[in-house]
């Protein structure tokens, strides 16, 4: 072995969480541990919950922070997506009405010039049916006025 280049080797205490402690040599002074032989489940046959010195609180103090921050910003994520899909279901909507709204406008003014077609049309057969009676009326008029003469020749052959 070289010299000065190794770590002390010296007596070391090791304590158990469990309270069990036992004296070995390693190159730190004190050891402490989760589980040992006196406690593991495996050695003793039977079932516990080891809670490691409260690894997840551990955990939590440690990394809590940024945790929290994720579940906030993945909380402020799906406030996002929701907002989006609520003005898109908003866009779809106001779509829908417009579009709603021009088809009644189309069929407002279909209607009026089928009011307007229909209203020349009537106008059309009144005159005509005027056409028809000022024909019938001349036409009657000429016939009387043809038994005027026709009585008047009549007089006068006699």
């Amino acid at each position: 072995m070289k010299n000065n280049i190794h770590p002390e080797y010296m007596e070391c205490t090791v304590r158990c969480s469990c309270g069990n402690t036992w004296t070995t040599r390693a190159t730190v002074p004190e050891m402490t541990l989760d589980l040992c032989d006196k406690c593991h489940p495996f050695y003793t046959g039977t079932q516990k919950l080891v809670d490691t010195g409260g690894r997840v609180q551990r955990f939590a103090d440690k990394f809590g922070g940024a945790a929290q921050a994720q579940l906030e910003k993945e909380a402020a994520k799906k406030a996002a997506h929701a907002q989006k899909e609520a003005e898109e279901r908003a866009a779809r909507a106001a779509k829908a009405e417009a579009k709603a709204a021009a088809k009644a406008a189309r069929a407002a003014e279909y209607a009026k010039k089928a009011e307007a077609k229909a209203a020349k049309e009537a106008a059309e057969q009144a005159a005509a049916a005027a056409a028809a009676d000022d024909a019938d009326a001349e036409a009657a008029v000429a016939e009387a006025a043809a038994e005027v003469v026709d009585e008047a020749v009549a007089t006068d052959a006699e």
